[in-house]
Formats: C-alpha cells, sequence, structure tokens
C-alpha cells in the first residue's frame, strides 16, 4: 500500500531540555523504540522523525528535536537544528517536569508565538513527582493542552496517556492540518473532465510518474472527476477524441506554451506547481511575486530554492532552466543562488526575489512559514511553476481558474510598472 506522502502529514515536534525525556515519550506514544532514550543528557544530536499513522488524526509525522540548553561541545549545532524544526510543526510538544519552567521554555513560548504554532505541553515524569496543581494551571495559561506522563505499569496506563495525549492533539490543532487542502477537486464539478499533460523527459523518474502529477490523479478520484493523463504530443488528438470539452486542463508548466496553443481559448488551464502553489502555500502572495520579476536588474539576486534534494540533470529546472529563463527574460546580468532540502537561508534580505520548488514533500505550514520569512524581510516570494508561466508570458492564461491570484498579479505587475 503507497504511504501518505510526508508533506501531507501533520508534522508534531517534540521540544524541552535535555534529560527531560521527551525520546522516552516518543518511544511511549509510538509503541517502539524509536529513538535512543538514556539518562546521559545530549543523547539526541539530531532531529529524528518517526511517520506512523494516530487515529483519529491521521498519517503523522513526529520530530524529537535536541535538548534545550544544551551545554555540550556540540550544543550549539544542536540547538541550530532544532530551532529549524520548528517551523515544520503543525504543533509543538514541550516536555517538561513537574515546577520547571524557565527561559528556555518562555522563549520557545514567543517563538511559536510568533509562528503562530500551537502548544501542547507533557509534563513527564508524572510517577517520580506529581505536578501540582498551581503549576498546571499556570501551564494551561499558555493557552496550551496539557497532560501528564509518567512511565506506565501496564498497557492499560499506556492507553489512557495516548487517549488523552490525542484529546490535547485535537484540541489544539488547526483544522488546515488535518484536512488535505484540495488540489483540482474543488475545480471541476463532479463527473467532470480533467486533462493531464505529462511530459515523459530526462527529469521524469523510470517507471513512475513525479509526486505533484500521482497526487493530483488521487485527488481528482478522490472527488469524482474523470482524470485523462497524455503526453504533450498527444494532447491536441485526445481532445478530438473527447466528446465534450474538458472542464480543466493541468500542465507540468515546462511544456506550458505548446499545451495553451493546443486547447480551445474557453477551457481552463493552469500548472501542477501553480496547483500546489495554491495547497501548500498562498497562491495570491505566490502570483503578486511574480511580478517582481519584470522589476529585476542588474545586480538583482534571486534565491531558488529546492524542497527536496537531488542530483542535478544535464537541464535542471531548478539550476539551469529558470537561471536561463530569467536571465533571457530580464536581460539583466542577476546574480542566482541555489539552494535544497533544509538549508534556507536565516536572513532573506539580501535577495530581492525567492523562487520556491512546488514543494510536493513539505508541509503547508513549512511554506507559509518560508513565504512569511520572505515577506518580514520585504521579499517577493513564488514558486517554480507561478514564475515559469510568468517568463513564459502566459501567466494571466494560468493563473484564470484562481480570480483572487489574477487579480493580485495584474495589481503587483501595474505596481511595478509604475515604479
Amino acid at each position: 500500500m503507497m504511504q501518505p506522502p510526508r508533506g501531507n502529514r501533520v508534522h508534531i515536534g517534540f521540544f524541552g531540555r535535555t534529560n527531560v525525556g521527551k525520546s522516552s515519550l516518543l518511544n511511549r506514544i509510538c509503541g517502539q523504540d524509536v529513538a535512543i532514550a538514556s539518562e546521559v543528557a545530549g543523547t539526541t544530536t539530531d532531529v529524528v522523525e518517526k511517520g506512523m499513522e494516530l487515529l483519529p488524526i491521521g498519517p503523522v509525522v513526529f520530530l524529537d528535536t535536541a535538548g534545550l540548553g544544551d551545554t555540550t561541545e556540540l550544543g550549539r549545532a544542536r540547538m541550530e537544528r532544532t530551532t529549524r524544526a520548528l517551523p515544520r510543526c503543525d504543533a509543538a510538544v514541550f516536555v517538561v517536569e513537574a515546577g520547571v519552567w524557565g527561559t528556555e521554555e518562555e522563549q520557545l513560548v514567543q517563538d511559536c508565538r510568533a509562528k503562530k504554532i500551537p502548544i501542547c505541553i507533557a509534563v513527564n515524569k508524572a510517577d517520580v513527582c506529581f505536578p501540582s496543581l498551581e503549576f498546571l494551571e499556570t501551564m494551561k495559561s499558555y493557552g496550551a493542552a496539557v497532560v501528564v506522563s509518567g512511565v506506565p505499569e501496564n498497557e492499560t496506563d499506556r492507553e489512557t496517556f495516548l487517549n488523552a495525549f490525542k484529546k490535547a492533539l485535537l484540541q489544539i490543532l488547526p483544522e488546515e492540518a488535518l484536512a488535505t487542502p484540495p488540489l483540482v477537486g474543488d475545480l471541476v464539478p463532479a463527473g467532470g473532465i480533467i486533462v493531464m499533460v505529462v511530459p515523459i523527459d530526462l527529469q521524469a523518474p523510470k517507471g513512475r510518474l513525479i509526486l505533484p502529477q500521482v497526487q493530483a490523479i488521487r485527488d481528482a478520484l478522490d472527488n469524482d472527476a474523470c482524470a485523462v493523463v497524455v503526453k504533450e504530443r498527444e494532447l491536441g488528438s485526445v481532445l478530438q477524441k473527447l466528446r465534450d470539452k474538458p472542464n480543466l486542463v493541468v500542465c507540468d508548466s515546462q511544456v506550458v506554451l505548446k499545451t495553451i496553443a493546443d486547447i480551445p481559448r474557453d477551457v481552463l488551464c493552469t500548472t501542477f506547481s501553480t496547483l500546489f502553489a495554491r495547497a501548500k502555500s498562498d497562491l495570491i502572495d505566490a502570483a503578486r511575486g511574480a511580478a517582481k520579476i519584470d522589476s529585476l536588474k542588474n545586480g538583482s539576486r534571486v534565491l531558488v530554492a529546492e524542497g527536496c534534494t537531488h542530483h542535478a540533470l544535464e537541464d535542471d529546472i531548478g539550476r539551469v532552466k529558470i537561471p536561463r529563463w530569467l536571465r533571457q527574460y530580464t536581460g539583466a546580468n542577476l546574480d542566482i543562488v541555489h539552494v535544497s532540502g533544509r538549508d534556507f537561508p536565516d536572513d532573506l534580505s539580501q535577495f530581492d526575489l525567492v523562487i520556491h520548488c512546488g514543494a510536493c514533500t513539505f508541509t503547508r505550514r513549512q511554506m507559509l512559514a518560508r513565504a512569511w520569512e520572505a515577506g518580514r524581510h520585504g521579499v517577493a516570494f513564488t514558486n517554480y511553476g507561478v514564475a515559469i508561466s510568468c517568463l513564459q508570458g502566459v501567466l494571466e492564461r494560468v493563473l484564470e481558474p484562481f480570480p483572487a491570484a489574477l487579480s493580485s498579479f495584474k495589481e503587483a505587475f501595474q505596481d511595478s510598472s509604475k515604479s
């Protein structure tokens, strides 16, 4: 059975001081030894990830982080990894001991509030020191859901805690974290037809489709639509064979020009990456960010960010094609920087524009956090598909299924032209 993509799982981070029992608590929840638990402070050095099905919440990823207040030699590097894990979280679980609360926890609360990450406080080691009513009330005053945990004596004890933990998560998790955002299901009626144009080129994995295409097909089926999958060369002939015009055509960004040329003007068209800009982040913001391309000039700095890591191919989209199209479109000598995976700069103020991949392996919260960080520095933020459509001169056509995003692009483009 195919597992849910990591980007569609609820991400729950475990944070707390060294040796407070985060790893032991995670092992208790998972029912297996996921993380190394030890009495030695600083055992957890990197973020440990564990995916599982946590009913009734659904597929989740637990993130076990290094302890706060780590004074060991590698403490600074460990804390940097812990800090970087926070924006990935849909919820943060603070693991504390009864009566122990200080500046480290206060700072983490402030960081979560700034990023709008809900909090659950797990008072651990209750079998050693049970928390006072006053301490529990103080914990609740932070707007957190609070659970109490001790070493279970039997399976019934574990189930009691697990049920309380699930109840706490359901209490704090936002609705958007529990519901998978639609890709195409809300764009066509039940029984409608979606034609998906999928080129088979160097970047197509052998024997498979790439994740955005697979997810779009599944979303169409889940919403009772008919998905017709075709390569770009066969699109024209397939459209002639259909009795009715399709309700929507979705194509790979790299063949958007040919796709638009082959379909009737009254048929809506967009790209897979544009769908992901809406599902994973804010399409209105991405459309506004694409308008920045027209104001790039010699010396402008552009960050091209790839969510996953892979070896760059001969004509890699992020490292070769987008930079080439940017320079051709603007006629400018641009300074283009590439990052991949979790290597995302802390200081974005040095850039004029961020162009991010579709983020099929990221959560919506991760992408919103990156977009928010760019906005905080006054830096325009868009994604591959939106940028490519802009560079090809067809972005307005691609945004027609999304009127608010189309309006945002037009307004930002006009403002950019005036400045």
